[in-house]
C-alpha cells in the first residue's frame, strides 16, 4: 500500500443505518450524526484524505461502551475509538464508515494510591489533567508526548515522548487495563502488582492495538516522585554528527538524564523565530535532568565535559520552573513552528527508532537523502532512545512532489529498518506504514492477523488500520 493510498473497503449500509436508528433511541443527543461532528472525528492530521465515520457517539461508562459494542457487532458496523484526535498516521479514519465512540466524558480518575505509587484512570483523562490532579501528592506521571492526549489513546498507541529516555513509553507504565472486547465483553488483564508471571501478558497485547482489538475502558499506571530537583538545559553544537556522538556516549556512560533531543539547524531556527527563543542557530541539544541537588549538579557537569570532547557547550541551564517550562514548551511547539517557518506548504510527520550505535548514521544519512533530494525536512528527535523525526513539507496539488515526498520517507523507513531498528518509535502504524510493517516483521504479522481475528473475527474494532482486512 503506497503513502498516498488509503483503502476504503465495503461499506454495510444497511447494518450501519439500523445501528444507528437502535443507539439513537438509547443515546439520544449524545449520538450525533451531523458534519461537522463527523468531519472532526474523521480528520487524520497528515495529507491523507479523510474518512469521515457515520456517526459519533460519547459514552460515559464501560456499560455504556458495552452497549454500543454488543449492538455494532450484532450489525456488523466498524467502530472506531476516539480519544483527542492527536495521532499522526490515519487511525481516526473510518475506511468503511460506522460509528466513532469518543471517550471524552469518561474523564474520572479513579483512585490515586500514593503509597502503591500508582493510580487507575477512565480512558478520557489527559495527561495534563492527570498532573494537576497529583500535583499535591508529591507524583506525577512522566509520559509526555507533546501534545495533551488522552490516556486511553496514549495506551492504545503505545506513546512516549521525551521523558522517554529515563522513565520508558507506555509499554512501561501500563500496568492492567480492563478493555471491552469485540463481542461486547469487558475483561481485566491483571492488578497492580508491579510484577506477574500468570499467563499470556494481555496487558502489553492491547497496549500499541491501535484500536483494533478492543475499546479501553480504564487504565492502571505506574506513578513516579516529583525529583527534588529539576535542571534543564540547551547545549549547541558544531555539528549533528557531534550531537548525535554526545548522546550516544552520555547514555553509554549511564548517565540518567531524564530528556535528551535533538534539533537541527533549521529546527532551531523554526522554534527561535515560533517561541521568541535566542537559541544558537547551529544543531542542539535540550537536556534535562532530575534527582537530588546534588546528582544533578553532577549529571550536569557529566554531561557538559562530554559534550565538550565533541565541540559542544557552552551547557546553558535553567533550573526555574518558568525558564524550563518556556523551553519545553517551545521544544512541543515545534510542529508549529515548522509550519509557520513554510507557510502554504504541506507536510507529512514520519519517525523511526534505531539503536542507539547506529543513531548518527541513520540521521547523517537521512540529512544527505533529503540535501540531495531536494526537500525540506527538519530533524528533531528523542535521541536518547534512538529515536526522531522529519516533517517532510511538500506541495499537495503537485504529484511529482507527492511522488518524491513518499519515495523519500520510504527510503528513511528502509534505513531504519536495514539498521535493526523500526518504522515507527511512537506514531504507530495506522494506515500510512502498513507495507513498512511487512517489511520489519515478515510472518509475524500473520500472526498478528491470527490475533486479530481470534480476537475480532467480524473485523469491527477499528479495521483497515496495521494491516488491512485479516480475512
Amino acid at each position: 500500500m503506497g503513502l498516498s493510498d488509503v483503502i476504503a473497503g465495503p461499506r454495510n449500509e444497511q447494518g450501519i443505518a439500523a445501528a444507528i436508528g437502535i443507539l439513537k433511541q438509547r443515546f439520544g443527543e449524545y449520538l450525533q450524526t451531523g458534519e461537522s461532528q463527523r468531519q472532526q472525528h474523521g480528520h487524520t492530521m497528515s495529507y491523507m484524505p479523510e474518512q469521515w465515520p457515520d456517526a459519533v457517539i460519547f459514552p460515559a461508562n464501560a456499560k455504556e461502551i458495552q452497549d454500543i459494542v454488543r449492538v455494532c457487532a450484532d450489525h456488523h458496523v466498524p467502530i472506531i475509538p476516539f480519544g483527542t484526535g492527536t495521532s499522526l498516521e490515519g487511525h481516526l479514519n473510518a475506511p468503511r464508515g460506522g460509528i466513532s465512540v469518543d471517550i471524552s466524558r469518561m474523564d474520572r480518575i479513579l483512585t490515586v494510591n500514593t503509597e502503591d505509587l500508582d493510580c487507575t484512570v477512565e480512558p478520557g483523562v489527559t495527561r495534563e489533567d492527570l498532573n494537576v490532579h497529583l500535583r499535591n501528592t508529591g507524583l506525577f506521571f512522566p509520559i509526555d508526548p507533546g501534545a495533551n492526549a488522552s490516556i486511553g489513546g496514549m495506551a492504545a498507541t503505545r506513546a512516549s515522548g521525551t521523558n522517554a529516555v529515563r522513565y520508558g513509553t507506555m509499554r512501561d507504565n501500563v500496568l492492567s487495563l480492563t478493555a471491552v472486547t469485540a463481542d461486547g465483553r469487558e475483561i481485566r488483564t491483571g492488578g497492580r502488582a508491579r510484577k506477574s508471571s500468570a499467563g499470556y501478558d494481555l496487558t502489553r497485547l492491547f497496549i500499541g492495538s491501535e484500536g483494533t482489538l478492543g475499546i479501553l475502558t480504564s487504565i492502571t499506571l505506574r506513578l513516579y516522585g516529583i525529583p527534588q530537583s529539576i535542571v534543564s538545559g540547551v547545549c549547541p553544537f558544531a555539528t549533528v554528527d557531534d550531537a548525535v556522538k554526545a548522546v550516544i556516549m552520555t547514555i553509554q556512560m549511564g548517565i540518567p538524564i531524564a530528556r535528551m533531543e535533538l534539533l537541527d539547524t533549521t529546527a532551531v531556527q523554526a522554534i527561535n523565530a515560533h517561541s521568541g527563543l535566542d537559541n544558537p542557530e547551529t544543531p542542539v541539544l535540550f537536556v534535562e535532568f532530575h534527582g537530588t541537588e546534588n546528582s544533578v549538579r553532577e549529571q550536569s557537569a557529566s554531561f557538559d565535559e562530554i559534550a565538550a570532547e565533541f565541540g559542544g557547550g557552552p551547557f546553558k541551564s535553567a533550573s526555574k520552573q518558568e525558564d524550563r517550562n518556556r523551553l519545553w514548551k517551545a521544544r512541543h511547539d515545534a510542529f508549529w513552528a515548522f509550519t509557520a517557518f513554510r507557510p502554504g506548504a504541506d507536510s507529512l510527520s514520519t519517525d523511526v527508532c534505531v539503536p542507539i550505535s547506529r543513531l548518527a548514521d541513520c540521521i547523517r544519512e537521512t540529512r544527505e537523502d533529503s540535501a540531495r533530494s531536494g526537500i525540506f525536512a527538519p530533524i528533531i528527535g528523542h535521541v536518547g532512545d534512538g529515536n526522531f523525526h522529519a516533517l517532510v513539507f511538500f506541495e499537495a496539488d503537485q504529484p511529482e512532489d507527492v511522488r518524491r515526498m513518499e519515495a523519500f520517507v520510504v527510503r528513511l523507513t528502509d534505513r531504519a529498518i536495514a539498521m535493526d531498528g523500526t518504522c515507527t518509535g511512537e506514531h504507530g502504524i495506522g494506515q500510512r506504514k502498513q507495507s513498512a510493517l511487512r517489511q520489519e516483521l515478515g510472518p509475524a504479522l500473520d500472526l498478528m492477523r491470527g490475533i486479530k481475528m481470534a480476537l475480532d473475527p467480524d473485523d469491527i474494532m477499528n479495521p483497515g488500520k496495521i494491516f488491512d482486512r485479516p480475512v
